[in-house]
């Protein structure tokens, strides 16, 4: 079976954080079906995800100063809307030395499920060379998602906003594709987008 083919999963630019065109696992773990999934960053008009400023390394920041938080999260395919998760707080995010702290807590979350992992969440059901797949779309908006189970949905249409939600050091978009809709169970499915699959630090302007 070949790759999933998705369409952006958003508009404007956006950095590649673990990338299985890097590696896989890209999450350095097979586990909750993690092995191709890929982060995207929203970056702003100067090319960074949110301003530099000293005590960005010392404290945890409100997520609402990073030039992403809210940005619009796009279905990446045709499909249905098979599970949505919402109510989970946008925490503060972390940098530098904050962010240290926060990935000794990880091991907690992880044993509490992949919802603790996930946040607020989407989950697409489609059809791939006869198979059913699922697309989950992680680490929402709080408040922001605006379909509901059962919903068909194109590709770009709105499904809600880039978050802090679940294990997350700042604003970004999980995104990972599985052969079952519980990723305690499935199995990760490799997927591509238009122009191929980026590589970590690849900056990708959706337009």
């Amino acid at each position: 079976m070949g790759p999933l083919q998705l369409a952006h999963p958003f508009r404007g630019c956006w950095r590649v954080q673990n990338s299985p065109a890097n590696r896989v696992p890209s999450h350095g773990t097979t586990l909750f079906a993690l092995d191709h999934s890929i982060d995207l960053v929203p970056i702003g008009a100067k090319g960074r995800t949110a301003p530099f400023r000293i005590g960005s390394l010392l404290h945890p920041e409100p997520p609402e100063s990073f030039p992403g938080f809210g940005r619009e999260v796009l279905s990446p395919l045709d499909g249905v809307v098979h599970r949505v998760h919402d109510g989970e707080q946008d925490h503060a995010a972390r940098r530098g030395l904050p962010s240290v702290g926060y990935a000794l807590t990880q091991g907690r979350r992880a044993a509490e499920g992949w919802r603790s992992l996930a946040g607020n969440h989407v989950i697409l059901r489609a059809e791939h060379e006869g198979a059913e797949m699922y697309v989950a779309l992680c680490h929402l908006r709080r408040g922001s998602i605006v379909v509901r189970p059962g919903q068909e949905v194109r590709v770009s249409d709105l499904l809600a906003g880039c978050g802090n939600s679940g294990n997350s050091t700042e604003p970004h978009l999980h995104l990972q594709a599985m052969n079952a809709a519980d990723p305690s169970i499935a199995r990760a499915a490799p997927f591509t987008f238009p122009g191929g699959l980026p590589r970590n630090g690849q900056i990708v302007d959706a337009g």
